[in-house]
This record gives structure tokens, sequence and C-alpha cells, in this order.
């Protein structure tokens, strides 16, 4: 019912080959946008994978990849149960082709450095050759071609895909190295022949001259420099992948299951459903479970991040590749296969990892035209020097430079890169983002609403204050609260049934058990009638304390549920229930602040209630009395003023989740709201809450970075490599000019992992410190509806912060970061009908 998706669209994932660079991502996301029924497709440089969202046939999407150019294949690993095995093959076809890579450079490397000996350590700097040889410099230059031709062999990669993508008329990187390349091989034996036929008419300086018109270094050398640079980008891009392959490395291969009596290790696949497994200490849980028999204490750390092993016992849930650290489990196997927990997280991390965040959409665009724009500036740089009467050769290492410095690799690497590391950090940190998109706009957040139940607070209710009449002992009243509460079933009487039971308190027999809905419980212990409930049914049954009364009423301010006792006509005393903060709360609220982060709690509770948990909580503000159909209102009113985060775990939180900007569950909660959010937080701690928003925040920057430093490098590199300073005496090698394209790319991506060192759980300074406070009194508001009015006027004014009426007080608390005269706060709540009676 809550799914972003429209009815009608399907989600296909493809696996892409033949791609070199970003224009080639860009040319295959354009030939599949077209297609009719395509609504959005976005292509993975970094995963080599495609994700196609509409209505297109399988077949349709695959022909128009081929027909582009590149090979396509349906992505079948979740369909096919084969999630983390494919995965994990696909890491491992990457470490073939970086072996693969080594044998190419080292061995081109070994006939280069024979081919710059000779063309550059003999000629440049006299290094001796044999006799014969160093007489006869037309033997030298086909010693230098045939150098040249075994190393372009080697690299032959660059021509058959540079060409075949110039042909499609879709040229990629690699058409620019072998159009390079290809330019100095084709010159130097241009300069070859005509050394020839200068040599046949004994012609010694013309020979001499042409020696020094040899490129031959520079073809080779483009090649083993692009080369070594697409090793070290590989090198670097596999280090991206790490977390998520030791998600993969986790996953059993085995589990011991009781079968016809009998204990059997099978392999991790053909356990099923219903089958009962066995863990014994230091062993993985094989999949998800409800342990049967045993207590223990498991390791959670792979999944959650949490590193304090978790107490486990009867009727516990159990998750797959957690460890068993002590005791023996025996357990019910629940979800198999695909379905486990780990299965889901490894899924997840893919899929946001091989999707593509909206911010990367800028590198696109340049990328779709930025070969074309290269090769031009080449051709017309070569024409313009030869125009200004210089050399061929000269003209021609101009052209030949530009081709090989542009980089559009770094262009295409520079997010997918950074979101690989971020969502694999979060991954680790119990964090796990849905998408690339989630990633993103998680960090643009300026509002977070906050669900009460089960993410401010614990969401079960726990005796708190036990408050005892005169005369009358703690134990007794436990003992009698204990004995009626039994029969009970409200979740208030849970409370105290857990309290008893942690305090070994005796229960009595209760008889004539009635429950007088909304009200309380009445029985007879020990042939007396006792009683609980509320204060009002108490009250009717005999007289309460005023003492009592007045505790009962300072206990309900603060948050909490008080319960009165009474055995015949005599209060035995008061235990209050309340659903208690959790201790994390306070502290991860407090931190939102401090990032400028606006918080609101969203509660279903009264009103009272609602105010005195937020005010031990330090929320900005509390909006209480929301019926579920509610919630997803409020949120959308709220994104009037800003980018919204909606925070809940249950059922009810799905329409809100569903609603905000960026939905953020809780781990503990229920799957509908789990699958209804954008950012899941796996160990249901709050302060995980502003860490996620953190490493949003610093892998957007980093992809800043490294969008800047790609712009940056090939603005810059581009008019240098084309003579922009030869002027001031700045020329720029073609050799050069590859080694920069080469470094480019590595640059951005070990950027990326820079974003392993940031430590999301640090302390924020608070952007809060240089704000200054006002305080209206305010005559004229009569309620909630009034301070609504008044709290969007003052927002509205630039300057405000924020704004926190109270109709109760008479006041709005104004938080200022900005200059503003007391005349205009006057103003704008004067003009809404209320009187202003003092700033201060």
């Amino acid at each position: 019912v809550y799914n972003k998706r429209k009815e009608g669209d399907r989600l296909q994932k493809f696996k892409i080959s033949g791609m070199s660079c970003a224009a080639c991502s860009a040319r295959v996301e354009k030939a599949v946008s077209k297609l009719e029924g395509v609504e959005h497709c976005s292509v993975n440089l970094l995963t080599n994978s495609m994700e196609v969202k509409g209505r297109a046939a399988e077949e349709e999407i695959i022909s128009a990849v081929k027909k582009a150019g590149y090979g396509a294949e349906a992505d079948k690993a979740t369909a096919s149960g084969m999630q983390n095995k494919t995965t994990k093959s696909n890491s491992s076809s990457a470490n073939e082709e970086i072996k693969k890579m080594k044998i190419r450079f080292f061995l081109s490397l070994a006939f280069l450095i024979v081919l710059l000996y000779i063309s550059m350590g003999h000629m440049m700097w006299g290094w001796p050759l044999p006799a014969r040889l160093a007489q006869n410099h037309v033997a030298q230059g086909i010693l230098q071609l045939l150098l040249t031709v075994i190393i372009m062999v080697i690299n032959r990669h660059f021509f058959t895909s540079g060409i075949k993508a110039a042909l499609r008329l879709s040229p990629n990187m690699d058409t620019l190295v072998s159009l390079g390349s290809g330019a100095s091989f084709i010159y130097s034996l241009y300069a070859l022949f005509a050394m020839m036929e200068a040599q046949l008419k004994m012609d010694h300086s013309s020979v001499m001259s042409y020696m020094h018109e040899f490129y031959f270094e520079s073809a080779a050398m483009i090649l083993v420099l692009v080369t070594l640079g697409k090793m070290l980008e590989a090198i670097a891009k596999g280090k991206t992948t790490d977390a998520l392959d030791k998600l993969i490395d986790l996953a059993p291969e085995s589990a011991t299951v009781v079968r016809d009596g009998k204990e059997l290790s099978v392999p991790i696949k053909e356990v099923r459903r219903g089958d009962i497994f066995l863990v014994r200490p230091g062993e993985s849980v094989p999949v998800d479970g409800i342990i049967l028999e045993g207590e223990s204490a498991l390791d959670e750390s792979a999944l959650t991040g949490e590193s304090i092993p978790v107490d486990k016992a009867k009727g516990a849930s159990v998750y797959s590749a957690t460890i068993n650290q002590s005791g023996f489990l025996r357990c019910e196997a629940t979800e198999v296969g695909d379905d486990t927990s780990l299965s889901r997280i490894i899924k997840m991390v893919s899929d946001a990892s091989a999707s593509k965040a909206p911010i990367a959409k800028v590198a696109d665009k340049v990328s779709g035209i930025f070969v074309p724009f290269v090769i031009l500036i080449a051709v017309i740089s070569f024409a313009v020097w030869m125009f200004l009467d210089e050399s061929v050769g000269f003209s021609l290492a101009r052209g030949i430079s530009v081709l090989v410095i542009s980089c559009p690799c770094a262009l295409g690497l520079a997010t997918p890169v950074s979101i690989m590391v971020g969502n694999g950090m979060g991954a680790k940190n119990g964090i796990l983002f849905k998408n690339a998109t989630s990633l993103e706009e998680a960090g643009k957040i300026k509002i977070a609403v906050l669900d009460k139940t089960g993410t401010i607070t614990r969401g079960a209710p726990e005796v708190t204050d036990i408050v005892c009449a005169d005369g009358i002992s703690e134990h007794e009243l436990l003992t009698y609260a204990f004995s009626i509460e039994r029969q009970s079933e409200h979740p208030l009487a849970k409370a105290i049934l857990k309290y008893g039971e942690k305090n070994n308190i005796e229960s009595k027999k209760a008889t004539s058990f009635r429950a007088v809905s909304g009200n309380g419980l009445t029985a007879v212990i020990d042939g007396a009638n006792v009683i609980g409930g509320n204060k009002k049914f108490i009250s009717e049954n005999t007289q309460i304390p005023q003492v009592l009364e007045d505790t009962a009423e300072k206990l309900a301010e603060s948050g909490k549920t008080p319960m009165f006792f009474a055995k015949e006509n005599r209060v035995l005393g008061i235990i209050a229930v309340a659903d208690v903060i959790k201790e994390e709360s306070p502290s991860a609220i407090n931190e939102l602040k401090k990032m400028g982060i606006h918080t609101v709690m969203l509660t279903g509770d009264n009103e009272k209630t609602a105010r005195a948990i937020a005010k031990t909580a330090g929320v900005d503000e509390v909006i209480a009395g929301v019926l579920p159909d509610g919630k997803e209102k409020v949120i959308r009113e709220l994104q009037g003023r800003g980018k919204v985060a909606m925070v809940g775990d249950g059922i009810n939180d799905a329409p809100a989740l569903t609603a905000a900007d960026t939905g953020i569950a809780i781990g503990s909660g229920t799957d509908i709201a789990i699958d209804s959010a954008d950012v899941i937080l796996m160990k249901s701690d709050l302060s995980d809450l502003p860490a996620a928003i953190k490493l949003s925040r610093a892998t957007l920057r980093n992809i800043h970075w490294s969008l800047f430093w790609a712009f940056f490098y090939n603005s810059v590199g581009i008019p240098i490599a084309a003579g922009a300073l030869i002027p001031i005496g700045i020329t720029l090698n073609p050799m050069i000019a590859a080694a920069a394209m080469s470094l480019s790319s590595v640059c951005v991506v070990t950027n990326a992992l820079r974003l392993n060192l940031f430590n999301m759980h640090k302390t924020q300074k608070s952007k809060e410190k240089n704000n200054m406070t006002k305080t209206i009194k305010i005559e004229g508001m009569m309620c909630m509806h009034c301070e609504a009015h008044v709290k969007k006027a003052l927002e509205a004014l630039d300057g405000v912060a924020l704004a926190e009426p109270s109709h109760k007080d008479g006041t709005a608390v104004v938080t200022l970061n900005s200059e503003l005269s007391d005349a205009i706060l006057k103003e704008t709540v004067e003009k809404q009908g209320y009187k202003v009676i003092s700033i201060k």
C-alpha cells in the first residue's frame, strides 16, 4: 500500500559489459531511456550494472544496449536465490581482470624500457648501443617500430574498443587513447619512410633530422601509462567493495539440522523453513530462526555494528551470521535463502551501491558530449599551430596531448565510488541506505520528526515509581498488585508483572476476577476485596488520602501513569508506570540540534504526557494527539519549512515514512515500517540518526570534491595540453599528459576511500551557540491553532531560526540566527491579531 513505486512499473536489473568510461555509461543510458515504457534508467560505471524502471520488455532493453555497442544480460541473481554468490563472483571476476592488467602492464613495461633506452637513452644521453646499430639510424627506427607494435598488440583493447565506439559515433575514453597513440605511431611511421628515402639519397642531415621526428616512444608510453592508471584504478575500486565482500564472507556454508531424529550437516541452500537446527558455542547461526531450547549470548556485530553480545533465551529471535558465544541452542528456521537478515542486508547494500545519486546528473550530462568535444579541441589545436607555421611534429604533439590528458573516467567515477564507500561504511555501523538517493538526501534534512513510542521511548511500559500509603510496606503493595494484575492482559499490567517477577514477588490466588473496561480491576485475594485502577475508579470505592492525590498529580505531569491499589476500603498505594525514554535519546536529540536540525516529537498521546516526555528528551516541538492517518498530513505541512525526515517503527508510521523526504525506520520495528523507509537503523539506537545524517553529509562533501577536481583537472589540463602556456615557455609532452590522465581517476577513487577514516559518531560542535533567543509576551493566544499562526508568521521572517509559541504561558520563544529588531517581531505578531505585551 505504501510502496513509493507506481503501480504497473517494475524494476529490472542488468549487467553491462564493454564500458570503459563515463561516455560509455551515458551512451547506454541514453539508448535505453529512448525506449517506450522506460520511465527511468540508471547505469553505474563502477559496478557495470544498470537499473531500468518501467514497462519495457527485457528483450527490448538488451537489444537497445547491444545496438549502442555494448553487451547486456539480465541480472537474475535475486530471482535464482544466488544473490550472495553472484555478488561475490563479480568481485572475483574483478580480481581476475586486475591480474590480467598486471600481466599486460609488466609485459608492456619490459618492452617499453628497451624502447626508451634506444629512443631516449641513446639519442639524448648517449647511452651505448652495439656498433652496427649505433651507426644505422634506419635500423634504430625499425627496431623502435617493432617494439611499439608489440606494445600496441599487447594493449590492443584500446584500439578495438576505441575504433568500434568511433564507428558507432559514440566515442569514448578508449577512442581518445587510440587516437593519441595511433596518431603518434602513424606520424612516426611516415618519418621512418622519409628517413629511408633520405638514406637512399645519402642525405645524412635529413636522416638525423627525421630521427628527432620519431614519436614511437610516445605511442607506446601512452598505452603503458593508461594501462598503469587503469590497473591502479581497478585496485582502488576493489577496496571500495571491501565492506560488501566482508558481509558476503560472513554467510555460513553449512548448517547442522535435525531430521528423523538424526543430526545432519547440510549445505546452507538445503535448509528449509521449519527445519530444526543446532548451534554450538563458537558456531555461526546458519539462518534466521527462533530459539526452542537453550540460552546464550550472541555476537550480532556483523549485522548491527553493536559490539556488545546480546543475551538470548527461549522464544528469542536469532539471525544468520551472528556468532553463538556460549550456550547450546536448538532453533527453528523461520527465514532461509535470500530471506535471511544477512541476505537482505547484502542485497540492500549491493543495490544501493549500484544505484545512481541525483548529484551524478551533472557529470552524466557533461560525459555525454565530453569525448567529441575533446576530439574537436585536439583538431583545432593541431590546425592552429600549423597555421602559426609550427612543424607538423610540434602541432601533432599538441593535438595528441589534448587527446590523452582528458579524462572522462574521473567524471564518471566521482559519484559511484563515494556512494559505494559511504554505503559500506554505513553497513558496517548498522546503518542501511536503500539506494544512492537515500544516502544523498539524508544529509539535506532540516526537520527530524520522531515518533514517540519505540523511537524516543523503549516502546514497552515499565514501573518507574512505587508510593506506599502510611503503614503499608512496599512488599505488601507489590504482592497485591502483582496478584491482581496477573489476570489482566493490559500493557500496563505487563509492566507490573515484569517488575514483580524481577523482584521475586510471590503471587497470591485471586478469585472473582473482573475487569472494568477503561477503569480497573477487582478480585478477591485471601478473602479480601482488592481493586486496582485509575484515580476515578478507586475514589468511587474508597477515599484517597490527599498526599497520594498530590503525588499522583505530579507523576502524571511528568508523563507517568499512576495506578492506585486498595484492599477492602483502604488505599495501599500507587504504582506509576511509564514508557521510559531510551538512555541515548536525549543525547541523540541534542546532537541533532547541534547540527542545526529542528526536532519534532509526533505522537498520538495526550498533550500533557507528550510534553513531559518531550521536555526530558529535549525536542524542540511537540505535536500530540495525532491519529495514525493524521501523521502523513503533519509531515506534508512540515515540508513547507524544509526537507523532513520521519523516524518511526510501527505500522501506523508507514504512511508518514513514505510521505517524508527521507523515511528512517528503527531496525526493531515492523516489516511494513522498514519496507516503507529509505534508511534503516539496525541497532534501534536513536544515536545512529545523527550518525546517518553526518555520513550522508560527509559522502556528499566527498562527491563535491571529486567532481570539483575532475572538472578542474580537465578544464585546466586541456588548455595547457593545447599549448596555452607555450608563450611563457611551458609545453606539455604527450607522455606527461598520459601520466596525468592515468592518475586523475586514481586520485578520484583514493579521495573516496578517505571516507573510511570518517568518524560518524564524533560529537559535533553546536551551530546554535551564537544564536540569540528572545521571549515575546503575547496576549490573545487561546489554543494550538493560535500557536500555529504565530509560529508560521515568525518563522517566515529572515533571521528567525525557530519560534516556539505557547498559549498556556502566553509567550513565544524566538531563536534568531541574525539580528532582527523588536519592532519587526512585534509587528509580525500583531498582524496575526494578537497583542504583544513585551519582548525580552
